[in-house]
């Protein structure tokens, strides 16, 4: 299968899982996951009609940019966990980072963004299962995090990110994908805010996200096919 081809399929599929939302298509980002996938690959989406690329590390992130200057449409999404001294280059090049989880980050990202005149969006990302190899705060610590963040003049925070135990099973994501929105929710209600983004759901298990309300799918293996490490 071509990227091409696996992308109409994609569109396909999160159009079903909209519509059980009662949503449409043009409500979702499909975020292609590109990391370690080659710029070839990223303009073959491109031309596709894919115009938002997620990267999970800052320089592979910031290489590729530079090489794909030219594609001034292109939205880069920072997905992966980031760290304290990275980002002031993560702040530069990308438009979205889906990974704030700690007060210190918080910090410097604002500090970085202030010293550019920029208004840097990010998401706050969960540790929706509790795993200890991954990302994101507790959700018992996100009401503190996500009200210290709010108060940080150059943050936008614009929603949740997560990523749920991995299962073979789709299904088993569902209630992860529910709490998150849930939580999302909580804090709108609490501050009185809106917050439009759900960062969830990739290759395997973004159609059971869509239909729980993500707004962002972040899907790699599915549109590029296998990754090269």
């Amino acid at each position: 299968m071509t990227v091409k081809e696996n992308y109409q399929k994609i569109l396909k599929i999160a159009e079903k899982a909209a519509e059980k939302s009662g949503r449409n298509l043009e409500d979702i980002i499909i975020l292609g996951a590109s990391k370690t996938q080659p710029v070839e690959k990223l303009i073959e989406a491109y031309k596709a009609g894919l115009r938002y690329f997620g990267e999970n590390r800052v320089q592979e992130g910031i290489d590729k940019i530079e090489k794909l200057k030219e594609y001034k449409d292109i939205h880069w999404h920072l997905i992966g966990g980031l760290q304290t001294n990275k980002a002031k280059y993560a702040v530069k090049y990308f438009e979205m980072i889906h990974s704030l989880d700690r007060k210190p980050l918080a910090d410097e990202l604002d500090k970085r963004a202030k010293k550019i005149g920029k208004k840097q969006d990010v998401l706050i990302e969960v540790n929706i299962g509790g795993e200890e190899s991954k990302y994101g705060v507790q959700p018992e610590n996100l009401k503190e995090l996500f009200e210290y963040s709010m108060q940080k003049e150059n943050l936008n925070i614009l929603g949740l990110m997560c990523i749920p135990p991995y299962s073979e099973n789709k299904e088993d994501s569902r209630p992860y994908f529910a709490r998150l929105r849930q939580l999302k929710e909580e804090l709108e209600k609490e501050f009185n805010v809106n917050l439009p983004h759900l960062s969830m759901g990739m290759s395997n298990d973004f159609d059971i996200a869509i239909e729980e309300g993500a707004t962002i799918v972040r899907i790699g293996t599915f549109l590029f096919g296998e990754r090269n490490y």
